[in-house]
């Protein structure tokens, strides 16, 4: 009995000596296998890390593309409207050189036509009524120097010329009372008292109030006037001067005659 147990324990150790030769030999042919497998894992991995990284940059690249393209559209948006503008300003430039081109043309015309509303307006003083007459002829005469100063632009000359007119136009509208000398009938009053009504009528009166003229616009020149308008004459001097408030008063002017 204890033969056949040594028996079977020394078959069991050859076994088991054969099974690790075995196993030895087949270990020996296994890990080149393995360490194949584990380089192919490693280059494997380490392809991946390359693909990752140029996954990266691509989707980096394409970032910036994609901006730069949007930045290209906006600059040629940007471009196209700063064209627009160019051609208008373009556009605008030719229209002031044209404009230019015309006022000179204008100027040449328009040079003649302000002399004659000088003239115009010297011969509107001389057959209007005689109030302010020196002060009126020296705005003419200014007018005259003023045509003629090459230090003038156009652009003034006409706007003196046109203040001149307006000025007239306000004596229609307006009463004024001033104090001036006046020869009539080769006789010198000196420092007497005006009214003037607007164009209606045109009065001077002496301090002592010896003497009350009006000027009579059919005859072009002075008469006496009644007495009885001295007192509203006086009254309309002191509306005139703002010493009083407005009110009604009585002026001699011609009455208006039939025609034929």
């Amino acid at each position: 009995m204890k033969r056949q147990t040594f028996g079977l324990v020394g078959c069991l150790i050859a076994g088991l000596g054969v099974l690790a030769m075995g196993l030895h030999v087949h270990a020996q042919q296994v890990e080149p296998v393995l360490d194949t497998s584990r380089a192919a894992v490693e280059d494997t991995s380490r392809s991946q890390d390359r693909i990752d990284e140029l996954d990266s940059r691509t989707q980096n690249l394409l970032s910036d593309y994609r901006a730069n393209l949007k930045q290209l559209e906006q600059l040629e948006r940007y471009n196209a409207s700063q064209q627009r503008q160019v051609d208008s300003q373009r556009e605008e430039i030719a229209s002031l050189e044209r404009d230019i081109e015309n006022i000179a043309s204008l100027q040449r015309a328009v040079q003649p036509l302000m002399e004659d509303m000088v003239e115009a307006l010297a011969d509107l003083i001389e057959a209007d009524m005689p109030f302010l007459l020196e002060e009126r002829r020296s705005r003419v005469e200014r007018l005259r120097g003023i045509m003629d100063d090459p230090a003038r632009s156009p652009a003034e000359r006409y706007r003196l010329v046109v203040e001149a007119y307006q000025i007239e136009n306000e004596y229609g509208r307006t009463i004024e009372s001033y104090r001036d000398n006046i020869e009539v009938d080769g006789r010198m009053y000196e420092n007497v008292d005006f009214l003037r009504i607007g164009r209606v009528a045109l009065i001077f009166r002496t301090d002592d109030d010896r003497v009350l003229k009006r000027f009579d616009t059919d005859r072009g020149q002075w008469t006496d006037l009644d007495m009885s308008f001295l007192p509203y004459v006086k009254t309309g001097s002191r509306i005139a001067r703002e010493q009083i408030p407005p009110d009604l008063m009585f002026v001699p002017v011609t009455a208006p005659q039939s025609a034929n």
